[in-house]
This record gives structure tokens, C-alpha cells and sequence, in this order.
């Protein structure tokens, strides 16, 4: 029998031509958003004042089942695209597993991440409106990198609101985005009304991605022919990462497999949506039913301790308000908390899937998860970002199990990034000060405290 080669390209040929819409083969539709003010079903052109025309409507969109890439965002994919799909050979020997493992690597491009995918689709869409400036946030940097990296591309100026603990950890970020022309400013800031208020409240306040979220969306609103963009949680986001489950999905086939069990990070759910698309809609649809793991932060639990509610997208609380599993729009992760993944709250989308039992959810500490990292690093030679340890440590998880019971199974896994400009993180794990700050309950009750009183959270 053949050998299953380590590493399988897709030639451009094969490359998707059409963004997978998941919504559109679910039993039941996410919950609407919420306009603020009147707590109505939010209507398609309400978010035209913040969002480009074209991906509001790809957000509100809940029956086309797909979208066709446009040419020029297919040309920028095929400077790095299609990404790998590696079979992970020495790692299983390691674990002494009877399971075949894979991932699919998106840290091939310069921001190290999947990221890339939307920020080249939305950047686009904004040229295309004749949009000239974006504002956006970032937290670990690896969105704010990619969406500066498409601005400079199509020729659109760029302000990003990072998150503060990040911007000191990882200056060489805000370096490489200023190589792309982006201004980067630490969040919150005195330059927004929503930072000045949160900063009054908590001067001492090392920042979340609500925080920057609110900065981003005032800037957005205030300043003529700007918009706002997001790297994750968004419906529209979801859609173009779908490119990496699709690509997968093509890359198993060739090789005549299939994935007993997915597993991805989830901080938003950008890259979990999109590694799970396909085989999600199998599971929906009836063609197959593989188990699908969400793997997040125990010092950010929005799925194994958050809340199904109705809740606004950032701190400042200015956003629509979406239904997702969330922590609260107050909630403040720890400073010590060294992945990605610090967003309150979780894509509308994996949320419902969540709620409705079609995947599960499982937390770490993150001193377990950086020493999947290393473990993975030496192994199979790349070094992980934070983000993209929690599924290797899922996964790894998953694989054990199989040794434990002697059962043959296929696991499939998102290798979402590098961890490069992640090494304040590593040597502070490295050399043991690195610690696990895992939320009480009475903290996440400050964060439950700041979800909306309204009629449709009065049964959570």
C-alpha cells in the first residue's frame, strides 16, 4: 500500500471558486441581531453606516449556499493558497496512537495566519464601494497584520485599535504592520469617546478585543467614507474562511480519507467555522456524522461557561446585539492570558450550533496547552501560535483516547498560525513564570452582570 504522503498541495486549478455559506443548510437560523435601540430584528441597511454594503448583505444572509469569490480576491489567494495539508507522522509515533492525524496549515503568508482570508475579501469589497479608509481591532496582532497586508494591497488607508497588553507584548507586530502603512494605537485610548469612558472607569485596564471593538466601530461612524471591519465572530467572516474547510475537505478526499473527529481553536471563531464548514454541513444534511471539538482558553470559557444570551459585540456597547454564548460584554480576561483568544463572546453561528448539540466544547489552562506547543514544535518542526496550540493540545487529546481504546480514527485539526512574534509567551512558559489564571465564578459574574436587561435574556 502507498504511503500517504506528509504534505498535500492543491494546484490553483483546484482551488474553491465559491465561499461555503453554513448557514444556509441549518435546521434552524441563528437568532436575529438586535438593534440597540428599539430591540428589533436589525434590518440589512441598518449596517451600512458601518459596514461596506456588499458584506452586510453576505451577513444577513442566512439562505445562499454559495458565494463566488471574486477574481481579484481568488489572485491574492493564489499568492499563498491553496495551504497545505500535512499528515502529522511523527506526532503520532510520539503519542503511539492507532489514529491518523492532519492539520491543515494556514501560517504560510506573511500576517502567519489564516487571517488573510477575509481581510483580502473585505479590503476588496471597500475598494470596490469606493471606501478609502478602514478601522479595525486586533488582539494578538495576527488580524490586525493580515488586514493591513490587504489595505496596502487595494490601496486603503488602515487604523487599528490593539488591544494593550498585546501592544507592549508583541512590538514586532505593530512593526509589521506599519511596514504595511497601518497606524496602530493602543486600546482603549484617549482617542475615542468609548475609550476615555472605559479608561475613567478602569484606568489601570490592560484592554480586550470589546474594548477595541467599540474604539473601532466610533472611529468607523465618525470619520466620512470609513468603515469598520472585523477578523472573526461575523457571519460574513465565517463565509470566507470556509476556504480552509473546503480546501480540506478536497485534500482528504484525494487521499481517500475522511475526519472521524475535527478539532479547532475558538476565541471568536474565525478559523473553527472555517475548518469545520464542510463537514458540518455533511453532519447537517445527513451524509456523515463526524464529531466536531471546539477547543478554548479556561481563562476565557465563553462556551463551557458562558452564557446563550443576547449581548453586545463590545465593550463600549454600541454594537447590534448578537445571541451567542458569551461572558459579557464587561467581562476583562487576564493580562496574563498569552493566546488570541480573549474575546468575550462567540460567533452567532457556532454558537447555536453549539446550543443545539451538532459540536462540543472543552477548556485548558494554558500552561497544558504551550506544552502541547512545544511538544508539537519539536516534532513536527513548526512553532505554533498560542491560538493554535489549544487545538494541537485537543487534538493530541483526542489521539490519546484512541490509544486508550484501540480505535482507528482520522483527526483533522487547524494549525491556524505561527507563533513567531509569541515569544514573551514562550520564554515566560520557558522559564516558569508563566501561571494559570482560571476565572471564579464570582468573577464571570461581573461580566454576566453586563449583559443587556432586556425581554429576550430573561430566561438565561
Amino acid at each position: 500500500m502507498t504511503k500517504i504522503p506528509h504534505r498535500l498541495y492543491l494546484t490553483e486549478d483546484q482551488m474553491p471558486r465559491q465561499w461555503y455559506n453554513l448557514r444556509a443548510d441549518m435546521k434552524e437560523q441563528p437568532d436575529p441581531l438586535l438593534n440597540p435601540g428599539t430591540l428589533e430584528p436589525l434590518r440589512t441597511e441598518e449596517l451600512y453606516p458601518i459596514f461596506c454594503e456588499a458584506l452586510a448583505r453576505q451577513e444577513m444572509d442566512g439562505q445562499t449556499r454559495f458565494f463566488d469569490i471574486p477574481e481579484p480576491v481568488r489572485e491574492v489567494y493564489k499568492m499563498y493558497r491553496p495551504s497545505p495539508l500535512i499528515r502529522a507522522y511523527n506526532l503520532e509515533k510520539a503519542l503511539g496512537t492507532p489514529a491518523k492525524i492532519y492539520y491543515k496549515f494556514e501560517g504560510n503568508n506573511t500576517s502567519g495566519s489564516h487571517k488573510l482570508n477575509s481581510a483580502v475579501a473585505q479590503a476588496y469589497y471597500a475598494k470596490e464601494q469606493g471606501i478609502t479608509r478602514l478601522t479595525t481591532e486586533t488582539g494578538a496582532g495576527q488580524w490586525g497584520t493580515a488586514l493591513a497586508e490587504a489595505c496596502s494591497y487595494f490601496g486603503i488607508d488602515l487604523d487599528v485599535f490593539m488591544v494593550k497588553c498585546s501592544y507592549e507584548q508583541k512590538p514586532f507586530r505593530k512593526a509589521v504592520m506599519g511596514v504595511f502603512d497601518a497606524r496602530v494605537t493602543p486600546s482603549p485610548s484617549m482617542t475615542t469617546e468609548a475609550g476615555r469612558k472605559i479608561l475613567s472607569e478602569n484606568p489601570d485596564t490592560t484592554g480586550s478585543l470589546g474594548c477595541a471593538i467599540s474604539e473601532a466601530v466610533e472611529s468607523a461612524v465618525s470619520t466620512p467614507n470609513s468603515r469598520y471591519v472585523l477578523g472573526s465572530v461575523l457571519n460574513q467572516v465565517l463565509l470566507h474562511q470556509s476556504i480552509i474547510g473546503l480546501e480540506s475537505a478536497l485534500a482528504m478526499e484525494q487521499l481517500g480519507e475522511y475526519p472521524d473527529v475535527v478539532v479547532g481553536c475558538a476565541g471568536g471563531g474565525s478559523n473553527l467555522g472555517g475548518l469545520i464548514a464542510p463537514f458540518m454541513r455533511d453532519k447537517l444534511t445527513g451524509i456523515r456524522n463526524p464529531r466536531i471539538v471546539a477547543v478554548e482558553p479556561a481563562s476565557c470559557p465563553s462556551f463551557t461557561r458562558g452564557k446563550y444570551a443576547y449581548d453586545f459585540c463590545d465593550t463600549g456597547k454600541v454594537t447590534p446585539m448578537a445571541r451567542m454564548y458569551t461572558l459579557g460584554s464587561g467581562f476583562i480576561p487576564s493580562a496574563n492570558h498569552a493566546g488570541g483568544l480573549r474575546y468575550h463572546g462567540m460567533s452567532p453561528i457556532l454558537s447555536k450550533l453549539y446550543h443545539d448539540g451538532y459540536m462540543e466544547a472543552v477548556s485548558y489552562k494554558q500552561t497544558e496547552v504551550f506544552e502541547a506547543a512545544v511538544r508539537f514544535a519539536k516534532l513536527e518542526t513548526i512553532l505554533p501560535a498560542p491560538e493554535s496550540a489549544h487545538a494541537i493540545k485537543g487534538a493530541m487529546d483526542v489521539a490519546l483516547q484512541c490509544k486508550e481504546t484501540g480505535e482507528e480514527k482520522t483527526i483533522l485539526f487547524g494549525l491556524t498560525g505561527t507563533g513567531y512574534f509569541d515569544m514573551t509567551a514562550y520564554e515566560s512558559y520557558l522559564n516558569g513564570s508563566m501561571n494559570d489564571h482560571v476565572p471564579t465564578d464570582e468573577e464571570l459574574q461581573k461580566g454576566f452582570d453586563s449583559l443587556p436587561d432586556i425581554p429576550q435574556n430573561k430566561n438565561i
